[in-house]
């Protein structure tokens, strides 16, 4: 896969990030049965050691990010920055299949059917959960937490575009500055800490949009940013047959986007056809903390 395609991929669609809360004022925003095991998957399970994981408490306090980065002035918008991660470190056939909820006013709903079919076909992924959704999911969410086939990462407590000047991203407002974005961050972090008994160790910004301010403070709280290489529903806007040929043309080392909190969109039935094709061409599905240290 060249490096074109990849680019491509990466923004086909972007404009339909926002797709989480889908307010009205905002337009849309080889394996073989082995491979699909747990084991052949590389998934570990809960009680193996992570030593690279952050600390139960951010590792730099609110006052802190205030005072180091609260007078900078951001210059760069999107979905890379410092420290981000936007792909996986080997480019061997192997994705990283995310899925975001984003929760609030029409972005709280579940999509038990995709998840469904993940846990029929042992596909591993990583759940980017808003701390909005978990309070509307919370008999859901213990049950994902309590599976290994299933990463829990942080998705923000409002779902804000991570900024430092209050900056919009598909017509929902960022964060105002450096305090804003360690709330934003810190805040679902203390909820899944309380939930899960460990931090999460990865943070999607609502609509993915960081500035490289924001993307340096989430790097000092100890945590590591994620976005992504391919957006794979755009916003859980795609039909199922715009899902299917956006996730089989993913190249390996992929991260790949997708939503599990609008079971009416194409995205269970496009990620249900894509995902026994690229079982097929050799391809396996991991965790984020499977290939990330």
């Amino acid at each position: 896969m060249i490096a074109s395609r990849r680019a491509v991929l990466a923004v086909l669609a972007a404009g339909a990030l926002a797709g989480c809360d889908r307010p009205a004022a905002r337009a849309g925003g080889g394996k073989g049965a082995a491979a699909t095991s747990h084991a052949a998957a590389g998934i570990r399970t809960p009680g193996t050691v992570r030593p690279s994981a952050p600390p139960a408490a951010p590792a730099a306090t609110r006052a802190q990010v205030v005072a180091r980065y609260g007078h900078l002035r951001p210059h760069t918008w999107g979905f890379g920055g410092p420290g981000v991660v936007r792909d996986l470190p080997a480019s061997r056939r192997v994705i990283a299949l995310t899925f975001d909820a984003c929760g609030g006013p029409g972005g709280s709903r579940y999509d038990q059917a995709l998840i469904s079919f993940l846990r029929r076909h042992e596909v591993a992924a990583t759940l980017f959960l808003n701390s909005r959704w978990i309070d509307a999911n919370l008999v859901a969410f213990r049950q994902l937490a309590r599976e290994p086939l299933f990463e829990i990462a942080n998705h923000g407590t409002r779902h804000l575009p991570l900024s430092v000047t209050g900056r919009f991203a598909y017509g929902i407002g960022g964060t105002r500055n450096a305090g804003e974005v360690y709330d934003e961050v810190a805040g679902n972090r203390a909820k899944l800490t309380r939930l899960l008994g460990v931090p999460p160790r990865f943070f999607r910004a609502g609509t993915a949009y960081s500035d490289d301010v924001a993307a340096r403070i989430v790097s000092a709280m100890g945590d590591r940013l994620v976005t992504f290489s391919v957006n794979g529903d755009g916003g859980a806007t795609f039909t199922p047959g715009q899902v299917h040929s956006t996730v089989t043309g993913a190249p390996g080392g992929s991260i790949v986007i997708c939503h599990m909190n609008h079971p009416k969109s194409g995205t269970a039935q496009g990620i249900a056809a894509a995902v026994p094709h690229l079982l097929a061409s050799g391809y396996r599905f991991v965790r984020l903390s499977d290939e990330l240290r």
